[in-house]
């Protein structure tokens, strides 16, 4: 909890400077075309401020100067304890600046004060738990007779870009930042432009850490331009991406148009949560069902959308996640008590809306929830809802709506439970309730998810991978592994005989 009040949060948000301009080269500029696109609150519609909407030539020059600072080995050469020291550094100015950084994310995104600032805790972990990482992490050398040497090396890709989504700004931003930097890449990190604020600003904490010019360039934008001109470009090396499946594709084909550079996403989820009628403690589980979809809005790509009951409890156990998810409701943002704050934009909360219009149309019982709510305020916010009796194969429990929308469907075994669980596109996240030890094993290692969570939800730390199965996506933030996503692997054999 905030230790800070509403009133003060929002006197500190009038008080607010905030910056839109891009990052190139170490300095604040414009888009090389001057033009500009308005940043506005979802809490109450208000406009924040004038982003600079970068396109083709803004990532050109971010590149002609992330490639400088790459091959005069300012930070891809220099040691690992120098590295080591400028991201500690960085850490702890995030620290510094945390209020900030938690504000923008709140203001531009919309989600609660209380989740904005432990997600600035998240990035600074994230940012700290890389730059221990550097000087820790060994290269290899093969078994050889004694007239050679062969060693395994790893090499920074070069150029990275990364383009993130406009959930957790921040976080996001991190977890690719984290490992890229650690590794001695240069990085062009596009924000989405749905949230672009905490990326822009966290460009001049670098700076101010030590990082080099041009090792660190932010590019606000829009995908199709600033988006595409990445995933097109000739000098960049690498793509690390989290965001919609749809857009994931689009980038392989790019890679494949230009320069094969790799390409890691982690894309979209419907994750299945699944509670067997021996669930340890069906009030916890009923608790963290409701978390597990109502946090964030529900703008979460491991939201447990899918929940999945056994029939002899599904009523019982229902009516207690309608109960948690009354206390979920929206509330102001800025004030620390909220839980649930503003979807995102329009555009959003409209796409949510007619996937609960269409839910109801195919037969889906609407047991909570499903309106707008607070409208008099100018923002942007939506109830809580919970659907019954839906059909595996409805529309709410195949796409991803990514909003606060839960999709109840029971089941009678746990053959059942398996393949309900399994039909679907994507497979980033699923969860199992059970007290049967085996169940739990059998169930979790047959089910199609790269991260599966028993008696919990969201668990887990920077020790362990994240990513996906199927068109949720490849490659793994998070963890030693995230490393791979950012380096080349070199063998190099030596003749000891000459």
């Amino acid at each position: 909890m905030s230790a800070l009040t509403l009133q003060q949060w929002q006197q500190k948000a009038e008080q607010l400077t905030i910056c839109g301009q891009a990052y190139i080269n170490g300095q604040y500029v414009d888009a090389l075309s001057a033009k500009t696109f308005v940043s506005k609150s979802p809490i109450d519609g208000r406009e924040l401020v004038h982003v600079a909407e970068c396109g083709k030539a803004d990532v050109d020059m971010a590149v002609m100067s992330a490639r400088a600072a790459f091959e005069s080995g300012v930070w891809s050469e220099t040691k690992p304890v120098f590295r080591k020291k400028i991201m500690m550094a960085l850490a702890d100015l995030m620290v510094a600046n945390k209020q900030e950084l938690a504000l923008l994310e709140t203001l531009d995104m919309g989600k609660p004060i209380t989740t904005a600032l432990g997600d600035v805790e998240s990035s600074v972990n994230s940012i700290r738990w890389y730059a221990e990482a550097i000087d820790k992490v060994y290269d290899e050398i093969a078994t050889t007779g004694p007239t050679e040497l062969g060693m395994i090396t790893r090499q920074p890709l070069g150029v990275i870009g990364a383009i993130v989504p406009w959930n957790f700004p921040l976080s996001m931003a991190c977890w690719k930042l984290g490992p890229a930097l650690a590794t001695g890449n240069s990085v062009l990190l596009k924000p989405s432009e749905k949230s672009p604020l905490t990326a822009i600003r966290l460009a001049a904490l670098a700076t101010q850490a030590g990082l080099p010019d041009g090792v660190f360039n932010v590019l606000p934008g829009f995908g199709g331009d600033a988006g595409q001109a990445m995933g097109l470009h000739m000098d960049i090396d690498g793509l690390a991406f989290t965001g919609s499946t749809g857009v994931g594709k689009r980038l392989f084909e790019m890679a494949g148009q230009s320069n094969m550079k790799r390409v890691f996403v982690e894309c979209g989820g419907k994750s299945p949560n699944i509670v067997f009628a021996d669930c340890p403690d069906l009030d916890a589980a009923a608790q963290s069902a409701a978390a597990g979809i109502f946090y964030n809005q529900g703008e979460v790509c491991v939201a447990g959308s899918r929940l999945l009951v056994e029939a002899s409890i599904k009523d019982l156990f229902l009516e207690k996640v309608i109960a948690c998810g009354k206390a979920m409701a929206p509330s102001n943002p800025l004030d620390p008590s909220t839980f649930m704050g503003a979807i995102v934009d329009e555009i959003q909360l409209s796409r949510v809306k007619n996937y609960i219009d269409i839910g109801q149309k195919e037969g889906a019982v609407l047991r909570a929830g499903g309106d707008r709510v607070m409208e008099e305020t100018g923002g942007l916010y939506l109830e809580p809802t919970i659907f019954d009796c839906v059909d595996e194969n409805m529309t709410i429990a195949q796409d991803e709506i990514f909003g606060p929308v839960l999709a109840t469907i029971s089941f009678d075994s746990e053959q059942q439970a398996l393949a309900i669980a399994n039909n679907s596109q994507y497979g980033l996240a699923a969860a199992v309730w059970t007290s049967n030890l085996s169940r739990a094993h059998r169930v979790s290692r047959k089910l199609r998810a790269g991260t599966v969570w028993v008696n919990c939800y969201f668990g887990g730390d920077m020790t362990m991978p994240f990513g996906g199965f199927k068109q949720s996506g490849n490659g793994r933030d998070k963890s030693l592994h995230a490393l791979d996503k950012y380096t080349e692997l070199k063998s190099t054999w030596i003749n000891l005989n000459h």
